[in-house]
């Protein structure tokens, strides 16, 4: 008898403070990208959160466009899209330069859920994004809630802490002391 696989998911995090999201989406294959989105969009308002959407070209495009609106004041960002390999070795271009940008800019700090689907035909594609089914975008949309809570927790002011009245920073190497 074959052991059955089971994955855990995390309960999705609520939200009492504000929170916003901003949903990248790649249409490249409208289907897909719109199962993708309504699962986002599904579990974004579930949490009590808001979001946005954007649409850019392509896989590759989602990174710059979370980069570019990352001061625009977004707790955390949801990459979504679909890439199916074809007959010419660009899918593994697409698939490791979209994934390994949006890893980057994660390790700089942004909150990022990455739905992007990287997959063999149009039929894998179109299970893993039904929102009814495997719900790859309310996945992604949830991972990014699940960051912006951590980062929270880590960020948050620690009340009993003391600030100091003012700020010196003295700069390694030298005597000036700047406030």
């Amino acid at each position: 008898m074959a052991a059955r696989i089971s994955h855990h998911q995390l309960e999705d995090p609520k939200f009492e403070e504000p929170t916003r999201l901003l949903i990248v989406v790649a249409p490249y294959y409208k289907d897909i990208a719109a199962e993708l989105v309504a699962g986002a969009q599904r579990r974004i308002e579930a949490a009590g959160a808001t979001h946005a959407l954007v649409e850019v070209p392509g896989a590759l495009e989602i990174p710059t466009a979370i980069r570019l609106a990352s001061a625009a004041g977004f707790d955390g960002f949801v990459a979504l899209g679909c890439i199916i390999r074809g007959e010419t070795t660009h899918y593994d271009t697409v698939c490791n330069d979209s994934s390994r940008a949006l890893s980057l800019l994660g390790l700089e700090g942004l909150c990022i859920g990455n739905g992007i689907l990287t997959v063999e035909n149009f039929e894998q594609a179109a299970v893993r994004a039904e929102a009814a089914g495997q719900d790859k975008g309310g996945g992604a949309a949830a991972a990014a809630m699940h960051l912006i809570a951590l980062d929270r927790r880590f960020t948050k002011p620690r009340l009993g802490r003391i600030a100091p009245s003012s700020q010196h920073i003295q700069i390694a190497a030298t005597d000036q002391i700047h406030e």
